[in-house]
């Protein structure tokens, strides 16, 4: 949408790179902190990032890293994973960080999908874990292993220390070659990959480029008003989108300070410890903060659990006035800047939280119930939607402009438009490049007008305000925000014969659990051979040997899934499902919403043991 902020955006992001940031920061700013690591001394400035940069990109140059080349990296978050990231990025090379929870098969997949021919590893575990994989994949050059004891025999394998070392010396006496080699990065070309998992359960390989990720970084500046260089806490894996953008692209863009949180249980200690300006939550963090103050409060002193109830019910007041975009009346803003300041905003310090000028919560649903408990302690979470393919927000709730339920307006310099059938349609600079095909390819991910079409299905109301109501795939998107696709862990849960559905749940839940119906013609034969007396089904799924072997089952499917895709718990279903019946239509695919609908009790049940 062409607007004066959308046109200002344009012109700020016209032209940049992440290495022309990088250069500026250095040159301008050569003093100030980059990147710490979080209960461990020692800060990197700018000026020494750059030069660390610049010798890992030498190194890697001297590997064969070339233009366009794929590069994986599966590590921890620590220094090392965001160095060899802008190294590739400045011999103008494609990064791309995988999960480590992912499975065996899925790691495969993702190297022989992306033609990656360096790998980047933390040390001995993840060498083992990819040794096997390794030996099929001959186009694989080198594996640099970032621990030292994690090097062997295996010619391919090198030690980061010597790559990086190698580079030192080839940067000392040409660092021309390395200034050359970042000044012909293009705003169009690839700055990472990332892969998301499609409704198939194949993963797709998403392509950002530098404009991209500079286009949302210089929207997110003018949109949420945070002040230069400020300090931020890294926490989410660099594989997500969101700590792309906020981890990476846009301290670089605004010079800011990147503090690592190496161990998310730390999270919390890490806020408490920098206590940063803007903070961004996946829902499950949001959740557990919210349950772990209400815990506090139920073993409060009645007295003082007063005064805190008192002092949230004038914060809630004022906030749903916000809302409503209302003023707030003289009388109730001094009597709340009282309050806050005695009651609340102690209680927003001891998290961490008390200097936040913006809280975002994005990736997955957030309970209206629990924005609404922390706004009462005065902080306002806003929700944000967007997706990888829309480089993170698409749209966007800010301090002047919420709707509470909603996820906001779409960004500057965005569309977003609604179809016939309810499906949110996007476009505008913050869409991708396209889907990265196995041949090498691009496949684009727009239609010929440039319209991204979503999965996800949602309303406008007359002020522009996005409420996501249903998703047109059938993605999980878990609380802690990981995407998980349910056919792929249905389809190994069928794998057994006594198995003739299965349903993943798990959307907008701390984990996957499963509804599992038997088959109603194998059970009987099953049953007659153990000595199982009445094989009907009603009697036969809660028999302790029939319950033994489902459990194996849904044991040997989560060995071939990542963590967060494993099924945590389930439960088996006294009854089959037919098209008659209405779980099933008439071609046998399973109807979603009359399950969760007709079964929500046995699922909360899940949940809730």
């Amino acid at each position: 949408m062409d607007t004066p902020l959308a046109r200002r955006c344009a012109d700020t992001a016209r032209g940049l790179t992440v290495p022309a940031l990088l250069h500026r920061n250095a040159t301008e700013f050569p003093d100030l902190p980059a990147l710490s690591t979080l209960g461990k001394p020692g800060t990197l400035t700018w000026r020494e990032l750059r030069d660390e940069v610049a010798a890992l990109a030498a190194g890697l140059a001297e590997l064969g890293l070339r233009t366009g080349d794929r590069m994986l990296i599966m590590m921890s978050a620590r220094p090392e994973h965001w160095l060899v990231d802008l190294a590739a990025t400045h011999l103008g090379a494609v990064p791309s960080t995988v999960y480590a929870t992912l499975a065996g098969g899925q790691l495969h997949y993702l190297a022989r999908h992306s033609r990656a021919e360096i790998i980047v590893l933390e040390g001995a575990a993840e060498l083992a874990r990819w040794a096997p994989i390794l030996a099929e994949l001959p186009q694989v050059r080198h594996v640099v292993v970032v621990d030292d004891a994690g090097v062997g025999d295996d010619g391919r394998v090198v030690a980061l220390g010597q790559v990086a070392g190698r580079g030192a010396a080839a940067h000392r006496a040409d660092p021309a070659a390395f200034e050359k080699r970042w000044r012909e990065v293009r705003p169009d070309q690839p700055v990472t990959l990332l892969y998301t998992s499609g409704t198939t359960g194949d993963p797709k390989g998403v392509l950002l480029s530098h404009h991209n990720v500079i286009y949302q970084s210089v929207v997110l500046e003018a949109t949420v008003v945070t002040p230069d260089h400020a300090a931020s806490l890294a926490y989410l894996p660099l594989a997500h989108i969101a700590e792309r953008i906020l981890g990476i692209y846009q301290p670089v863009y605004r010079a800011g300070h990147v503090t690592i949180c190496p161990d998310p249980a730390q999270l919390l200690a890490g806020l408490a410890a920098l206590r940063p300006v803007s903070f961004f939550g996946v829902p499950r963090v949001w959740e557990k903060m919210a349950a772990g103050v209400q815990a506090q409060l139920a073993g409060a002193d009645p007295s003082v659990r007063t005064t805190i109830d008192m002092a949230r019910s004038v914060a809630q007041q004022a906030y749903r006035l916000r809302a409503a975009e209302q003023p707030v009346p003289p009388e109730l803003a001094a009597r709340l800047a009282t309050l806050d300041s005695a009651v609340l905003r102690p209680i927003r310090a001891r998290l961490g939280l008390d200097n936040v000028l913006w809280a975002g919560s994005g990736a997955a649903p957030i309970p209206v119930e629990v924005l609404l408990f922390l706004a009462s302690l005065g902080i306002d979470v806003f929700e944000v939607w967007g997706m990888t393919e829309t480089t993170g927000t698409a749209t966007i709730n800010t301090p002047d402009h919420f709707r509470t339920g909603t996820v906001g307006r779409v960004n500057a310099g965005m569309e977003l438009a609604i179809a016939e059938d309810g499906e949110i349609l996007v476009r505008g600079p913050l869409v991708c490049t396209g889907y990265l095909r196995a041949d090498g390819g691009v496949e684009p991910v727009t239609d010929a007008d440039g319209w991204l079409a979503t999965g996800d299905v949602g309303t406008l109301d007359d002020d522009g305000y996005l409420t996501i109501t249903d998703r047109k795939k059938e993605l999980i998107i878990t609380s802690g925000g990981k995407n998980i696709s349910p056919a792929r862990i249905e389809s190994l849960l069928r794998a057994h014969p006594l198995i003739a559905q299965a349903v993943a749940v798990g959307d907008g839940r701390p984990c996957v659990t499963a509804l599992i119906v038997l088959d109603e013609e194998t059970v009987p034969a099953w049953a007659a051979g153990r000595g199982v007396a009445d094989a009907h089904l009603p009697s036969v799924a809660a028999d302790p040997l029939l319950v033994a072997e489902i459990s194996a089952a849904v044991e040997a499917a989560n060995a071939s899934l990542s963590r967060p895709e494993q099924v945590k718990a389930f439960r088996i279903l006294p009854s089959a499902w037919t098209p008659e019946s209405g779980e099933l239509t008439p071609t046998l695919k399973l109807r979603r919403r009359i399950i969760r609908d007709r079964y929500s009790d046995t699922i909360e049940a899940l949940y809730d043991g």
